[in-house]
């Protein structure tokens, strides 16, 4: 579904594939979630960078009118799920996605794995023909396993203080291993996809990898819920530090050590709203888009700040 790279291009070193620490430079980690084909609200989110005070840009516009990787080794960017359906502009989302992890250094455009984009790769689990993601064809859910096994698509990104995940989990994890485990888990996947046994792979493999794969009780988003599906509400404030989205929220809120980001779809009805953010080894700060195009800047708690009670 995304070409993330050139034909040929070598897989990403799992030590870049998980995490910062990956890296040979020390970037800020600029996150958005859930752009759900909104595609002017991420284009926004994007150049809130540059446009706050204090923010070198990570994007420009271009002559072409398009969004343009400026962020050189300074930032990585983690789309954390969710890309697609909803909103009317998947396929222009999808193609800022491809641009800017082509322009941008390796590993330096990430993606986790978001519910939507799990309803690309298990379609007989959901039965969403009416959205973006149940009208892909076979070939395009191949193209995505593969860029699960070379590491473009991941479960979760280890950043400085916090863990970049959908919608995370409540109970501690390593990225590196539900990242080997959703590359395995790609790799059935991708050799049964439009054979006769495809249907009931998805359902075996969403089963046998729960913690990543599974939409939990309730159908979705409930207790037991895998890493892109689990809601907001059952993360508690003592989970691993983990900024996730998932869950709408109108601005992006801290529970303890969760922090939600998830604010496009929220404020669609009202000019600005949408956010990212910015984590530095010292610091994680939201961006956000006021009424009047202006940005607002807010600070949140590291894990080590946080006093119960």
């Amino acid at each position: 579904m995304i070409e993330f790279r050139e034909a040929g291009a070598p897989p990403l070193d799992p030590a870049v594939r998980d995490g910062v620490a990956g890296l040979a430079s020390e970037p800020a980690i600029v996150s958005i979630s859930d752009i759900h084909g909104y595609y002017g609200a991420a284009r926004s989110a994007l150049r809130a960078v540059g446009d706050a005070d204090g923010f070198d840009p990570l994007v420009e516009t271009g002559e072409d009118g398009n969004l343009h990787w400026a962020g050189g080794e300074d930032y990585v960017l983690v789309f954390n799920g969710d890309l697609i359906d909803r909103g009317p502009n998947s396929a222009g989302v999808i193609e800022i996605v491809e641009r800017l992890s082509r322009e941008a250094p390796p590993g330096h455009v990430r993606v986790t794995l978001g519910n939507h984009e799990w309803g690309v790769l298990f379609p007989a689990l959901v039965r969403w023909e009416e959205w973006f993601s149940g009208q892909r064809a076979d070939a395009e859910r191949e193209r995505l396993c593969r860029a699960v096994s070379d590491g473009d698509l991941v479960a979760a990104y280890e950043g400085y203080n916090f863990t970049y995940a959908h919608a995370g989990q409540p109970s501690r994890y390593q990225p590196a291993y539900m990242n080997r485990k959703f590359a395995d888990a790609a790799e059935v996947l991708g050799s049964a996809v439009g054979t006769d046994e495809d249907a009931e792979t998805q359902r075996h493999l969403s089963e046998d990898y729960r913690r990543i794969l599974s939409t939990g009780r309730q159908g979705g988003r409930g207790l037991g819920a895998g890493i892109a599906w689990l809601d907001f509400r059952y993360l508690p404030g003592e989970s691993p530090p983990q900024v996730v989205g998932h869950t709408a929220q109108e601005q992006p809120v801290q529970k303890g050590n969760v922090v939600c980001e998830n604010t496009i779809r929220a404020n669609q009805a009202n000019p600005g709203g949408e956010a990212v953010l910015v984590e530095s080894p010292d610091s994680l700060v939201s961006l956000e888009r006021t009424y009047d195009g202006g940005v607002h800047v807010n600070g949140f708690q590291l894990p080590g700040e946080i006093v119960e009670g």
